[in-house]
């Protein structure tokens, strides 16, 4: 029986050193799979490069509206930043991608699954866990299992006449409709300033003199509106993505803890997932009760991680997801953001939901509270600290 492999493609340098380590080294027609996730490639180009690699097959699967619905949007409902940082993009996309390839898999009766992630990177814990989630085949991973490096793997390419863009020489790209991560090359140096020439999405310079605003709809949690329109969900990212992007807001650099445990600098493009992460946390604490909002951000927090760390299928994910679900039905209202040369604020809010009433915190003469009860309440809240501190000042005395 031929042995054949299957590979989620993207034909980038890594996915295309894959398919030719695939082919010579185990002796395996090689199926590849391409999920658009919004990462703005050419499908028809990608195809053609795989054919022009030996390919015995390749499919190219729409996941965008899928992307959007079932991963993005739970993470905005999470308010998902992984060390209060990164909006999770190649995490969320890895699980959908790798459900796909598994489809593809079944139907073509492979022998064997496939990926172009390195031993060091979080890509393989979210593709390995996913693949073995829903199939026994066995996973090769050639850049894994041969400690390959960027440099072997550039001189590989060239030896087999592997085609790889100016980019991608520079920088390891990864890149879907929720945000794009930029790595390697002077980025290794955590002291080193990105390029310019790094970014695509976010403006570093020449910058509007005037502010941008942005005026976002949430219904149950989930934007569905922006500047008065409505939009579905691709179309909606999409545009914010593009308008604060033109404002220089995005830009995220930060030294992240991978799940193998390494230290590395991460630089990401994330306009659309800045905003809406904000806006949508800003809603939630009008709408929710101080208990509410406290309890959710150790929720979100750890939904942020199981996410991260590739743990997608665990069932712990499924119980936050509950519990997040259920936070949301509040959730409804506009959020008003102000974007200027790269600094983001909310200068704006409101909801039918809300639990902010002016009548009881205004200062003025139509104030609703009864300041007289106060006195009671911060007595009788203070009552155990005053006491405690007293004691230990009578302790610190004798001694």
């Amino acid at each position: 029986m031929t042995q054949k492999g299957i590979l989620a493609f993207s034909g980038g340098l890594d996915t295309s050193v894959v398919v030719k380590y695939l082919q010579d080294e185990h002796d395996m027609d090689v199926i590849t799979v391409t999920v658009d996730v919004g990462q703005g490639d050419d499908n028809k180009k990608i195809a053609a490069k795989a054919k022009k690699l030996g390919v015995k097959k390749h499919y190219n699967i729409d996941a965008r509206k899928e992307f959007v619905k079932d991963y993005i949007f739970p993470s905005i409902k999470a308010n998902a930043l992984y060390q209060k940082k990164y909006c999770l993009a190649t995490a969320l996309a890895r699980p959908l991608i790798a459900e796909k390839v598994l489809e593809i898999a079944k139907k073509e009766k492979v022998t064997s699954l496939a990926h172009g992630c390195s031993g060091k990177g979080n890509d393989q814990v979210r593709f390995d866990i996913t693949l073995r989630s829903g199939s026994n085949l066995p996973i090769i991973a050639p850049i894994r299992d041969k400690n390959l490096d960027r440099v072997t793997e550039l001189k590989f390419a060239k030896k087999h006449g592997i085609e790889i863009d100016t980019v991608a020489k520079k920088f390891s790209i990864d890149q879907n409709l929720w945000g794009r991560a930029i790595e390697g090359g002077v980025l290794e140096d955590p002291y080193n300033e990105p390029p310019d020439d790094a970014f695509i999405w976010v403006k570093t310079k020449n910058l509007p003199d005037k502010p941008t605003y942005l005026e976002i709809k949430f219904e149950k949690g989930i934007p569905v509106g922006v500047d008065g329109k409505t939009m579905d969900g691709q179309k909606l990212i999409e545009y914010i993505n593009k308008k604060a992007g033109d404002a220089g807001v995005g830009i995220v650099d930060h030294i992240e803890d991978r799940v193998v445990g390494i230290k590395s600098r991460e630089v990401y493009e994330t306009p659309a997932a800045t905003c809406l992460i904000e806006a949508h946390s800003d809603l939630e604490k009008m709408v929710h009760t101080k208990h509410e909002n406290k309890f959710k951000s150790i929720i979100d927090d750890e939904w942020a991680y199981l996410a991260y760390s590739g743990l997608w299928q665990d069932p712990l994910k499924s119980d936050l997801d509950g519990f997040i679900e259920a936070s949301q039905k509040p959730v409804t209202g506009t959020v008003k953001l102000k974007l200027y040369k790269g600094s983001l604020r909310v200068v704006g809010r409101k909801s039918k939901n809300s639990l902010y009433s002016h009548e009881i915190a205004t200062y003025g003469t139509e104030s609703t509270f009864d300041q007289r009860l106060a006195k009671g309440f911060v007595e009788l809240w203070g009552m155990q600290s005053t006491e405690a501190n007293k004691l230990q000042k009578k302790r610190s005395t004798k001694i």
